[in-house]
């Protein structure tokens, strides 16, 4: 998700730098993109010398410090762990400017679940966005300024987004709150051995005339970040059903399949193009 956003955020003419802790995930995830860039380039979306300004505007790096020296606006995309992304942000905010706005794109989580510990509250939200999607979601917790909120909405309109400021939080925002309780729905009847997940989403692609069913739609999400959510509320909340839930994601996590990304899920897509065709 991350090289999702700051594609987004490049070819609207802002620099950008990538950070992983791991050494060659940041130089693979500027390769990525610059190959992104290069087609977008091949079908006339952009001048050819557009292009090569926007790669010349991706800087790859595995120190932090250097990452975060200038930087006006940090957007995370870490694992769905409140103590993971606490400590990140404590770090960061170390070696970051006092102007720089953190933000997280958390799935699940709540910004004031890890607010103090970014030591800028008041310059600090959430920022999700949908992969594939316009969409944004800016969400800040109590203790975020107006100011902070009016310029992440600012910013997503300029890189091209389209931003749903949130009243309050809600963990799941506005379509996750809808799409998570299909999901255990879902998760519920598989776990239980109540229909299998390919009558599951066939009882709903025939009803509601939909291309996709749940498990095709978590095939598209990625297994790992939904076994994450689930796994984490279920105990949180010690909730046993959401527990099956989490341990029948778990199988598929644990064999690398992961969905689309890995060709393979709850479907195989070497045989399954895509989800919802036959």
């Amino acid at each position: 998700m991350g090289r999702s956003i700051g594609l987004s955020c490049v070819t609207s003419g802002y620099a950008i730098v990538l950070y992983d802790i791991n050494d060659d995930i940041p130089a693979k995830a500027r390769d990525i993109m610059n190959k992104k860039i290069d087609k977008m380039a091949d079908f006339g979306m952009m001048p050819k010398d557009k292009a090569e300004s926007f790669k010349n505007n991706i800087t790859a790096t595995t120190d932090l410090a250097a990452a975060g020296a200038d930087a006006d606006v940090v957007s995370e995309s870490i694992p769905e762990d409140p103590d993971i992304k606490g400590d990140f942000f404590a770090e960061l905010n170390k070696v970051c400017p006092a102007r720089t706005i953190f933000t997280t794109n958390a799935s699940s989580l709540v910004p004031s679940m890890f607010a103090d510990k970014t030591g800028r509250p008041e310059k600090f939200l959430a920022w999700h966005f949908h992969p594939g999607f316009k969409l944004v979601d800016v969400m800040g917790h109590p203790g975020t300024s107006p100011e902070t909120v009016e310029t992440v909405q600012r910013f997503s309109e300029l890189i091209g987004h389209s931003p749903i400021v949130l009243k309050q939080e809600k963990a799941g925002y506005v379509f996750n709150s809808l799409l998570n309780p299909w999901f255990l729905a879902a998760l519920n009847l598989a776990s239980r051995d109540i229909a299998s997940p390919e009558d599951v989403d066939r009882s709903w692609k025939e009803i509601t005339a939909s291309p996709l069913g749940p498990f095709e739609m978590m095939d598209y999400v990625g297994l790992e970040t939904v076994w994450r959510i689930t796994d984490f509320w279920a105990k949180k909340r010690n909730n046993h059903q959401a527990k099956l839930s989490a341990d029948l994601l778990k199988k598929y996590v644990d064999r690398g399949e992961l969905g689309m990304k890995t060709g393979k899920g709850f479907y195989d897509y070497t045989q399954k193009k895509s989800p919802g065709e036959s």
